[in-house]
């Protein structure tokens, strides 16, 4: 299984955002992941559609782009048109969870549905067939530099199980404390996309690459 590492400007310099961004493409990064908080869904703010609009022209990476906000179906064309690749909502978030995820896939976008640690796999079950990746939370969404929560392997691993069980192509993705120490456990779970705030962004740019050789090889 190829592992794919989505650094989250989250933990990046964002008075040097573009350097960074482009270092870390340098360094061998698959996808760049870019939180968006509204201080409702959680308890803190990001960034907007005008920041990834900008950043854009920086990178070529795929943006993944995680949706932590209340009735994401009335900004996902906003993302969409700023330049976001993936876009990543959470079923608490949102009034019509089928209906915002067909809205993404006819903006020609792939899906994502996240689960904060207490939401169970249950509620997703049913959209399956319009879900190109889930992302389990390994922290409380809100935050950056949070320690792993080990108890949330186990659902990582069902999963798993529920994506080979559909016969579909269903990216998993971890979020949440993923460093050298950690990315071993979230791989063996089966996991195959792994972010990384300050497990990559902590680090000089120069040691970005051998950073993201560590999770990518953990």
């Amino acid at each position: 299984m190829d592992i794919q590492i989505a650094p989250s400007i989250l933990a990046a310099d964002f008075a040097n955002l573009g350097a960074d961004i482009k270092a870390v493409e340098q360094a061998g990064a698959d996808l760049l992941h870019v939180d968006v908080m509204d201080a409702n869904f959680v308890p803190n703010i990001s960034i907007g559609p005008s920041v990834i609009k900008s950043i854009r022209s920086h990178t070529d990476l795929i943006f993944d782009v995680h949706l932590m906000i209340e009735e994401p179906h009335r900004y996902v064309e906003s993302f969409a048109a700023a330049g976001a690749d993936w876009i990543t909502i959470h079923p608490e978030a949102s009034s019509d969870t089928a209906e915002t995820l067909q809205t993404i896939r006819s903006l020609g976008k792939k899906t994502g549905v996240s689960l904060k640690p207490a939401t169970s796999l249950d509620e997703i079950a049913e959209h399956l067939e319009l879900i190109d990746l889930i992302l389990i939370m390994t922290v409380e969404p809100g935050f950056g530099g949070q320690s792993f929560m080990s108890d949330m392997l186990e659902k990582v691993k069902a999963a798993r199980e529920l994506i080979g069980a559909s016969g579909r192509a269903i990216n998993l993705e971890v979020d949440g404390g993923i460093k050298a120490d950690t990315a071993p456990q979230v791989i063996a779970a089966g996991a195959n996309v792994l972010v990384s705030g300050t497990g990559i962004f902590g680090f000089d740019q120069s040691d970005y690459g051998t950073a993201i050789s560590a999770l990518r090889n953990a």
